[in-house]
């Protein structure tokens, strides 16, 4: 393999480019030549690939965003605009495309594979929702998580001040993963998850028991993808009589320098995925099992919808916020 490809697609997320910089250097490591695609797969469509040089991805690691861009493509789904960029690709001479983002991004990936048999293509887990199936962890959910609790513990600090119920909306749309580590990390009274149905009576009553004997304050985070912060305040209120004030968190979670744990999941995936196309892998997702890297087939990983919540610590939370 001479000459390999990179992209970022989809929502951004903290540690993308720790992993471009990952693929990028792992690549020239063993002589290959790395061509960074800008704008996603949008960009694939438009030419925009450029060649990517050691200075390139110098000073990017604790960087958040992507310095790649990226760009939502629902055209890249037709096959005759999957041909432009594949034979953008082809007239480059590049055998290998590495694909950083989320559910997406990978099968567009796939497709790829499928269409063009001459190119590899691997998928690096690049979304803070923590939602791919194939992996514990994907690259940005840490930062988001650390993002929510500093976000939350000074929120506490007001409602405490004002003895309010403060309803927090965090992201997720079809996975609770952020929700229910914030949840537990910050202390949450309750946490409103896709994954498990939760009766906004129960916490109602959770939270007028608190009240009953002296507790002045409250925290409930929401995901999402169950409803919005205020459609929670509006049930509750149906309940219970409370101040409750809503904080949506929004796209705060997306930004800022990756953690410590991001950085190095990022660059150890990014390292994996260039590892995987020199033994001639395709159509798979980079993931990390129990610390040890994984490899999944695309379609294993899209066999079966991601419901890995821990139910064990969903239970803690209940346990804990007595």
């Amino acid at each position: 393999m001479k000459r390999i490809a990179v992209l970022t697609s989809g929502g951004d997320s903290p540690g993308m480019n720790a992993a471009i910089r990952a693929v990028v250097r792992k690549a020239m490591f063993h002589n290959i030549e790395v061509f960074g695609v800008y704008q996603g797969y949008q960009g694939l469509i438009n030419d925009e690939i450029k060649k990517l040089e050691l200075g390139t991805v110098g000073d990017t690691i604790q960087r958040g965003g992507t310095f790649l861009y990226s760009a939502r493509c629902p055209e890249f789904k037709e096959r005759d605009v999957r041909k432009v960029g594949i034979d953008n690709l082809r007239k480059r001479g590049i055998e290998g495309l590495v694909v950083i983002g989320g559910d997406g991004s990978y099968r567009g990936a796939q497709r790829i594979s499928e269409e063009c048999k001459e190119i590899q293509t691997i998928g690096i887990p690049g979304t803070i929702d923590n939602d791919i199936n194939g992996t514990d962890f994907t690259i940005g959910f840490d930062t988001a998580l650390n993002t929510i609790i500093e976000s939350v513990d000074k929120i506490r600090d007001t409602a405490s001040s004002h003895a309010r119920t403060f309803i927090i909306e965090v992201m997720g749309r079809d996975c609770g993963d952020l929700a229910l580590w914030s949840g537990l990390s910050v202390g949450a009274e309750s946490i409103i998850i896709p994954e498990r149905q939760k009766d906004i009576q129960e916490i109602a009553e959770k939270i007028q028991q608190g009240i009953d004997r002296g507790k002045k304050h409250s925290i409930i985070i929401v995901a999402e993808g169950c409803m919005s912060g205020e459609e929670c305040a509006q049930e509750l209120t149906k309940y219970i009589n409370v101040d409750a004030r809503i904080s949506v968190l929004g796209h705060i979670q997306r930004g800022g320098s990756p953690t410590g744990a991001d950085r190095v999941l990022a660059s150890r995936m990014g390292g994996h995925a260039v590892e995987l196309l020199l033994n001639g892998e395709t159509a798979k997702g980079v993931g990390i099992k129990n610390n040890q890297l994984t490899a999944t087939s695309f379609d294993e990983i899209f066999k079966t919808s991601h419901d890995n919540i821990d139910k064990h610590m969903y239970e803690l939370t209940d346990e804990l916020s007595i």
